[in-house]
């Protein structure tokens, strides 16, 4: 490795690994770097297996109580932000450090960004310019994206739009790179392997040919009611389509999964396996034939199969799905989100089920699953050590 260019990669949270594991393996590829993934502990052991079904292993990680002092992820968000900056610092110091690259908009994305900052590391952001136009919603991600772009050097554009309001907040055009979505890249991937075991809770749901609804649930801003009222229109929509099997895919946090879960336990075609390993769970989304969410990265994954996604929050940041039609903001009332599942049932041909696959394939506005090649190839221009690389054609993303 000598002479290579040291990259570290903050991961902190599940949606991290997942959409920074294909830059990695894109790094390892180049002649120039030296790819290091550095973990915080922000959710936990999920981290560390998310990046095994990519072929990965962090170099090295923050222990929990450097965290928050006493569960990972657990604490308010300002102890949190705390306690991530002051491992992250301390991680950075040595051996030198060329570039820090950070994801999204979560608390290890920017104590990464800010640890990088002090430092004088050059910052670069993958998925930058995603704005939802309320700094308080989503709380704290939408500031806390607006802060990352203020400390980084480079800015790697998922979509036009994004380029779009990074250029409004101010931002160099020429520092500037629109990649298309790593998201993308990940979960194709992970979705053609063959799952190396049966997921308890899934009950063999890789072989069967029922229609499948996946559910999720864990925005900070739904908490308590917004989730429950999820639960209940869920519980309606299983009672009216007796044959569409819904998957509720729980979130961590044990006092959100239990808010969306108590509505549903006994429902005979409701399945609540808790959390499910990446690998099955892309494998899920190709199968099925809606998702209801209130993930901004489902909305972006469920775009790669087709899939039509409705969105229980009151405004979004992916508005390119939004503008596209395959996206629908329906919020947490119980009524708008069983009258929009209805109307997608009635779409001609989605509850067939001699056909395993969603009928109805639609232009992805997210990327064409080459974004991490281009991300890699622009860490190499930062540095001086590759040509810069050009945007994604335009007709690929919105």
């Amino acid at each position: 490795m000598s002479g290579r260019q040291r990259v570290v990669i903050v991961v902190g949270t599940r949606p991290e690994a997942i959409k920074l594991a294909p830059v990695v393996r894109e790094l390892q590829r180049t002649r120039w770097a030296e790819p290091a993934v550095l973990t915080t502990g922000q959710h936990g052991a999920v981290v560390r297996d998310t990046l095994a079904c990519f072929g990965l292993r962090p170099e090295a990680g923050l222990d929990p109580p450097l965290v928050t002092g006493r569960t990972a992820g657990a604490g308010p968000v300002a102890e949190l932000t705390a306690g991530l900056l002051s491992g992250l610092g301390s991680r950075l110091r040595a051996p030198a450090v060329h570039a820090v690259l950070v994801q999204g908009d979560t608390s290890s994305a920017l104590a990464g960004a800010m640890a990088a900052f002090f430092a004088k590391i050059p910052v670069v952001h993958v998925e930058a310019g995603l704005r939802s136009g309320d700094a308080r919603s989503p709380f704290p991600e939408e500031a806390h994206r607006r802060m990352i772009a203020e400390l980084s050097d480079l800015h790697l554009a998922p979509t036009r739009a994004a380029r779009r309001n990074l250029l409004a907040q101010g931002v160099a055009a020429e520092r500037i790179v629109v990649t298309g979505n790593t998201v993308i890249d990940a979960v194709v991937a992970a979705s053609r392997r063959p799952l190396p075991r049966a997921v308890p809770g899934l009950r063999g749901i890789d072989q069967d040919s029922a229609p499948l609804v996946v559910v999720t649930a864990h925005r900070r801003e739904n908490w308590g009611e917004p989730i429950r009222r999820v639960g209940r229109a869920v519980a309606t929509l299983s009672r009216q389509y007796p044959d569409v099997t819904f998957v509720v895919a729980a979130h961590m946090n044990p006092s959100v999964r239990n808010a969306i879960e108590e509505s549903l336990r006994g429902r005979p075609n409701v399945l609540l396996p808790g959390p499910i390993p990446y690998d099955a769970f892309a494998r899920l989304l190709s199968r099925s034939v809606l998702a209801i969410t209130d993930s901004g990265g489902i909305q972006e994954e469920a775009a790669a199969f087709g899939l039509p996604i409705l969105v229980t929050r009151d405004n979004t940041e992916r508005t390119e799905g939004i503008d596209s039609g395959l996206a629908r903001l329906v919020g947490t009332d119980e009524t708008e989100i069983v009258a929009a599942a209805e109307k997608e049932f009635a779409r001609e041909g989605v509850l067939d089920v001699k056909k395993p696959n969603p009928p109805f394939p639609r232009p992805n506005p997210y990327g064409d699953g080459r974004a991490a090649r281009r991300c890699a190839a622009a860490c190499g221009w930062l540095l001086g050590l590759a040509p810069r690389p050009s945007d994604i054609p335009a007709e690929e993303t919105r």
